[in-house]
């Protein structure tokens, strides 16, 4: 489910959240499903709980997944009003991002080739 790569310079929670959001986004875990426990995700990745706690704590402060007292954690049903935000807060990241490789003198077209390719990529999944 998830695999931690110990050379990427990113510390483990952010990899343990980029992964669970990979998850949400490809299909691969659906609204209301339950996750793995801290202490079990800490056992299979063999890693400090705290490390998962702060994830999850993390992803639950965004929305991503939710936690019930006594039952665990799941992932959060997404309403629209949330997605519409979300979707802002990209596109500025994107704005962002693009506005840097312009002043790295990267190419318009390879730019758009990535993005392309990117939707070729998630099509060609489904």
């Amino acid at each position: 489910m998830i695999q931690l790569d110990f050379k990427d310079p990113r510390p483990l929670y952010e990899q343990i959240k980029d992964k669970i959001k990979e998850l949400v986004i490809n299909g691969a875990v659906e609204p209301d499903d339950k996750i793995l426990s801290v202490r079990e995700l800490a056992q299979t990745l063999t890693i400090n709980p705290n490390t998962i706690q702060k994830a999850y704590k993390d992803l639950e402060a965004e929305g991503i997944i939710y936690s019930v007292k006594g039952k665990g954690n799941f992932i959060a049903p997404l309403d629209k009003s949330s997605v519409d935000s979300k979707r802002k807060e990209l596109l500025l990241s994107i704005q962002k991002t693009v506005e840097e490789l312009i002043f790295l003198h990267t190419p318009q077209q390879e730019v758009i080739d990535v993005i392309q390719n990117t939707y070729k990529k998630k099509e060609a999944s489904k």
